[in-house]
């Protein structure tokens, strides 16, 4: 019977607690930037040449002189594909990890 004393109470303590306003919840949209990892060598870089001074050509050759012409004939080739190869290379070790004719340009 006291239980029912306290019945009426229990009613309006959990009615207060029902009615009460709540505030709007704060909707906020956050950008997070995300280091995305891009290659810093060029698609439209060409493969490498085929170069007349490998190592079997140069074992394979008949003297000193044929060796030489060889290598003479390789050395061009290897110029011509280190000067492309080095702004690539300088670029890749800049700090934003482009080559120096793609720095600033947005993909």
């Amino acid at each position: 019977m006291r239980a029912l004393h306290y019945l009426p109470l229990a009613f309006i303590t959990l009615a207060g607690c029902g009615g009460a306003d709540r505030p709007e919840p704060i909707i906020r949209t956050v950008e997070v930037l995300v280091p995305t990892p891009v290659s810093c060598v060029p698609d439209g870089l060409a493969e490498a040449p085929t170069y007349p001074d490998t190592d079997e050509k140069l074992k394979a050759a008949g003297g000193a002189d044929e060796r030489y012409q060889l290598v003479a004939a390789g050395r061009p080739l290897r110029d011509a594909r280190l000067k492309t190869l080095e702004p690539i290379v300088r670029g890749c070790r800049s700090p934003n990890g482009a080559p120096p004719s793609t720095r600033g340009e947005k993909p």
